[in-house]
């Protein structure tokens, strides 16, 4: 175990405040494999091993890689709360933990949370103070069986088709911060481009009498836009920022511009009781027609699918700068954005997209709900799913490169008659995405089971090979009968439909890996690597199929987009514009190119 904090970067960029520390590193540790540890004793006595948090105990940079089932498994440290927090609340935040995590402070249980994508917090105060010693231990439940959002993690030993090795416990950064009695809990920021303006919502922990929150929004250069009200008349105190002409600059792909924006909360005398700094953005997403418009224009949307794994770390980055190169890969292949593909990403990623200039979807991972031990697709996602969900449309609201809301991803259900599980919870996480965020467009759930008429978008997955049987295949969009997925009997999955900007979501996934290539040459067997459909025979025939495949919808003046099966290899996955390791294995100048031709919406959208 090294004593070095790993990812010691703050891990919430834009609500950030002085007095915070990461707590990261080494943390005792136990495998409970009968969940039996509260009987036991767990609570109260030292751990049999040590983990490098905040790193999976699957994982080789955890220190411990034990990458068979885990019922539950504990977390112990001991924590001195810093003597000048004196007089302020303490907030314990985990990043994520996976699945049903309880937290205990020195013997005190302080919190429950669901949801293994996804943060919360305790408060601990009347726990423990300031300059005291704050004994936290974390039981962290992560069963194979019954139903729950998962992801790509596997409920069957290995790694196989397109499920991984597991992520179980802590897998997001520990931290502290302290807080003062009235302080802000998080910020709401809108864009409002139409009148250029950022509306900001203050939610406060009280509504004390005489107090007041501002805030300062600043370019860099100078310019400043101020702005003030009282707090405690609202529950939610609400500031609206005017951006006069000279400050204007909305955020794009070609000029990400992001603004200092500092919150304050000042009591009846003036004095600043909480301050926070962050950053905002000023841009729009708007739907006509099949066309969809970031700040007026059409920009097709050259996304690629992004599964945010790592050999080493599984779905932990390994550091900070695996996060950036992520995105310059992607960028310098010749894509703007990725579908944030089942999983929620750590929300620095989103940090660096939004700096970057890089387009996102933001997705749930909602995998994991057809039972142990089989390969099927998502039949009965649980009332869990939608209060999940609700969290990450709460962390991940304020990014602006986040463009739209996946919420579900291939489920797999004909229609018929009757309502089903899968048709009410589509709903309710339509509905509570809508409700959540007016400012974006939704698609109810990437291909197959389309279940809400009213759907931002449409969208199917197609991993047909042949570019001309692909282009045959999606012509019927300009006639509004697009490629629609389908059972292999030709039952439908999903409602008609209707109009909305359409794209393919899901394409390519062609195989290649030059050393497997050979092997095969020579008669090995590479059963276990795969792409979709069709092996290519050689990386010139790669190039001649990517570019094809891309050239369908780039020249289809009603595709508003399309994203590329994928980013990297992912384990036996070798279908990947990189390999898992970040290795290259294209030219990547003639990726490029086949991609930054400008598309027929692009044209057609003006």
């Amino acid at each position: 175990m090294t004593s070095a904090i790993p990812k010691p970067e703050h891990p919430r960029p834009q609500l950030v405040r002085d007095k915070w520390m990461n707590l990261n590193g080494t943390w005792g540790f136990e495998i409970d494999a009968g969940d039996s540890g509260l009987e036991r004793g767990l609570t109260t006595r030292e751990l049999n091993s040590g983990i490098r948090v905040p790193f999976a105990p699957e994982s080789v940079l955890s220190g411990i890689g034990h990458v068979d089932f885990m019922e539950a498994v504990w977390y112990r440290r001991t924590v001195t709360i810093p003597a000048d927090w004196a007089g302020q609340n303490v907030l314990l935040h985990f990043g994520a933990v996976d699945h049903d995590a309880t937290v205990w402070v020195n013997g005190v249980e302080v919190a429950r949370h669901r949801g293994g994508f996804t943060p919360f917090t305790a408060d601990l105060g009347g726990v423990v103070e300031p300059g005291a010693d704050a004994v936290i231990v974390v039981r962290a439940r992560d069963s194979r069986h019954g139903m729950q959002a998962r992801g790509k993690q596997a409920t069957w030993y290995n790694n196989t088709h397109c499920q991984y090795t597991r992520t179980t416990g802590i897998w997001q950064t520990v931290w502290m911060e302290a807080v003062p009695e009235v302080y802000i809990k998080h910020l709401r920021m809108t864009p409002n481009l139409a009148d250029s303006s950022i509306t900001v919502e203050v939610p406060i922990s009280q509504n004390r009498t005489g107090h007041t929150v501002s805030a300062i929004l600043s370019d860099g250069s100078g310019g400043r836009v101020e702005a003030s009200i009282k707090a405690d008349l609202d529950l939610t105190p609400t500031l609206h920022l005017n951006i006069p002409a000279e400050l204007l600059r909305p955020w794009s792909i070609e000029d990400p511009f992001l603004y200092d924006l500092e919150v304050n909360v000042l009591d009846d005398a003036g004095d600043v009781v909480d301050h926070v700094d962050s950053y905002a953005a000023i841009r729009s997403i708007a739907l006509d027609g099949k066309v969809v418009r970031i700040n007026g224009e059409a920009v097709f949307q050259r996304l690629v699918l992004d599964q945010g794994y790592w050999p080493d770390s599984l779905m932990t980055s390994p550091d900070e700068a695996a996060l950036i190169k992520d995105i310059e890969l992607s960028m310098a292949a010749g894509f703007n954005g990725a579908r944030l593909h089942q999983k929620v990403f750590e929300e620095r990623f989103l940090y660096h997209a939004d700096r970057l200039g890089y387009l996102l979807w933001g997705e749930f991972g909602d995998w994991g709900v057809s039972g142990a031990g089989t390969v099927g697709h998502n039949q009965q996602p649980t009332p869990s799913f939608v209060a999940q969900w609700l969290e990450v449309l709460r962390r991940d609201y304020n990014h602006p490169a986040i463009i739209g809301w996946c919420p579900l991803n291939e489920t797999h259900q004909v229609l018929h008659d009757r309502l089903t599980v899968l048709d009410d919870v589509t709903q309710a996480m339509f509905l509570a995405t809508k409700l959540a965020d007016p400012t974006r467009p939704v698609i109810d759930a990437s291909g197959y089971s389309h279940r809400i008429r009213e759907t931002d978008i449409y969208d199917a997955h197609s991993y047909q090979q042949d570019p001309e049987r692909f282009r045959i295949e999606q012509e019927g969009l300009a006639e509004n009968k697009p490629y629609i997925n389908r059972k292999e009997d030709g039952q439908e999955y999903s409602v008609p439909y209707a109009g909305q900007p359409y794209f393919v979501s899901e394409f390519g996934g062609i195989w290649w890996n030059e050393s497997e290539a050979k092997q095969a040459a020579d008669g090995t067997d590479l059963s276990t690597s795969w792409g979709y459909g069709q092996r290519v025979g050689s990386e010139e025939e790669f190039y001649g199929r990517f570019d094809g495949l891309c050239s369908v919808l780039l020249e289809n003046p009603d595709m508003f987009g399309y994203c590329y099966t994928q980013l990297t290899d992912v384990f036996q996955e070798k279908n990947g514009i990189f390999a898992f390791d970040r290795s290259t294995k294209f030219d990547l100048a003639r990726i490029r190119a086949s991609q930054t031709r400008q598309a027929a919406v692009e044209t057609r959208g003006k």
